[in-house]
């Protein structure tokens, strides 16, 4: 049997090379290649999607097609009654034969309910007004369910936009490490600084696991507003993460929101709705008759020549104990409650746009400094403090404070960009419609 000593030490090295790359081979082909991200959702395509399948909205969607079906049943006319009469039949018969029906009378009759005042018509509007309610109440549950999508995908923008300002400083970090072992080896600098300085890599590493944790579970929670089941790596979106320095007026919001909210239209509708109420009420009080005929073919023994008979009778039922008085007090007290209720929503409005509006004014105050001073500066000091280090000009102090305060200030201006985003949404909520997109 030959070893690996009688082949030799050469072509054993040269075996296991061999076996060692037809192993690295195979578990490359055993391992599959990472899936690409198959989508990438822009605002708008997002927003359209959830409107196409979120369930929440598609349930409620149906309600106002139940209030529209309702409006058939409000106008329908009162079915006519059909009535049979049958009288006369013999039990005994004085002629020996047995006849029973020979001498009995039919009488079919019909009876209709005339509806006075205009009831069914009221009704209808009544109908219409609910089917309007109900619709603007489903705009305002999707103006809310946007606003928790809008911030949602700001929370994703916001991750992705802290992963790669995390990457790069581990980057660039890591390069300041390879600088400073060179340095090490040829003795500029002690063992217990390249220690410190390695050591400082694992607050990078943690910024950008945290930063992975955050934009894995701002994704999941918009799969789950557009009630997907795509995994989670093959999903994306795409968007501006930025801020725009000016802002319209504040009156400006205030009228857009007047304008554009639909729970302060349904409010406003709410009080439509209780005045035709009223006067439902009010036809409901009045007396409503019945209307009754009839047809017989028989001989009266009264009357020999009446062979065939018609009748008619009108039955009105008295009001005098009940012509709907609590309806009538409830509904004018319903205008009254509406009334102020509308007033409620209006004083509403102005105080979610007042506080939207001061916090974006507050982030962009903010921002100004950062965007024209601060984020220069901070990269200007590391930079100078890396140069500075590695040159023996700064102290291990002074260079890892610089890495440290670049760090913060960069993170402090994502978290004001997400800030002055997610204001701007508040914003967009409170005035009915994308007013900052």
């Amino acid at each position: 049997m030959m070893t690996l000593k009688d082949i030799g030490a050469g072509p054993a090295i040269a075996l296991g090379f061999l076996l060692a790359s037809g192993w690295s081979a195979a578990a490359q082909q055993a391992v599959p290649p990472p899936v690409p991200i198959q989508e990438s959702l822009t605002w708008d395509a997002l927003k359209s999607r959830f409107e196409a399948v979120n369930p929440q909205l598609r349930a409620d969607a149906i309600s106002v097609e139940e209030a529209r079906a309702q409006e058939i049943t409000a106008f329908l006319r009162p079915n006519p009654g059909f009535s049979m009469s049958v009288d006369g039949t013999q039990f005994t018969s004085n002629d020996g034969h047995f006849t029973p029906f020979r001498g009995t009378d039919y009488q079919p009759g019909l009876s209709y309910l005339w509806e006075r005042d205009n009831k069914r018509h009221l009704r209808l509007d009544d109908a219409k007004a609910n089917t309007a309610i109900t619709a603007s109440q489903h705009l305002d549950l999707e103006r809310n369910l946007l606003f928790n999508l809008r911030n949602s995908y700001v929370q994703t923008l916001q991750a992705k936009a802290t992963l790669k300002t995390a990457n790069d400083d581990l980057e660039y970090y890591d390069k300041i490490i390879e600088i400073s072992k060179r340095r090490y080896k040829d003795g500029d600098i002690a063992q217990i600084d390249l220690d410190r300085i390695e050591l400082l890599r694992v607050q990078y590493e943690s910024e950008q696991q945290t930063a992975i944790v955050n934009l894995r579970t701002a994704k999941i929670q918009l799969l789950q507003l557009l009630n997907e089941r795509t995994p989670v790596d093959n999903f994306d979106v795409a968007g501006v993460f930025d801020w725009e320095p000016e802002l319209a007026p504040l009156d400006d919001f205030h009228t857009i929101a007047l304008q554009n909210r639909p729970d302060l239209k349904a409010a406003l509708q709410q009080i439509d709705k209780a005045k035709v109420d009223r006067k439902l009420a009010i036809a409901n009080g009045s007396t409503d008759p019945t209307i009754s005929g009839w047809y017989t073919y028989n001989p009266s023994t009264n009357n020999p020549y009446a062979n065939q008979t018609i009748g008619v009778s009108v039955s009105i039922p008295l009001r005098i104990f009940d012509r709907n008085q609590g309806e009538k007090k409830r509904t004018q007290l319903d205008i009254d409650r509406s009334q102020k209720s509308y007033d409620a929503s209006q004083a509403a409005v102005f105080s979610d746009v007042d506080s939207a509006y001061a916090q974006l004014f507050s982030d962009i105050a903010l921002l100004k400094p950062y965007r024209a001073q601060y984020l220069e500066q901070a990269t200007r000091v590391r930079d100078t403090m890396t140069y500075s280090y590695q040159h023996g000009g700064a102290s291990l102090t002074d260079f890892l404070n610089a890495q440290s305060d670049y760090r913060v200030v960069q993170l402090a201006y994502l978290q004001l960009v997400g800030s002055y985003l997610t204001a701007a949404s508040q914003l967009n909520l409170a005035a009915g419609r994308e007013v900052i997109p």
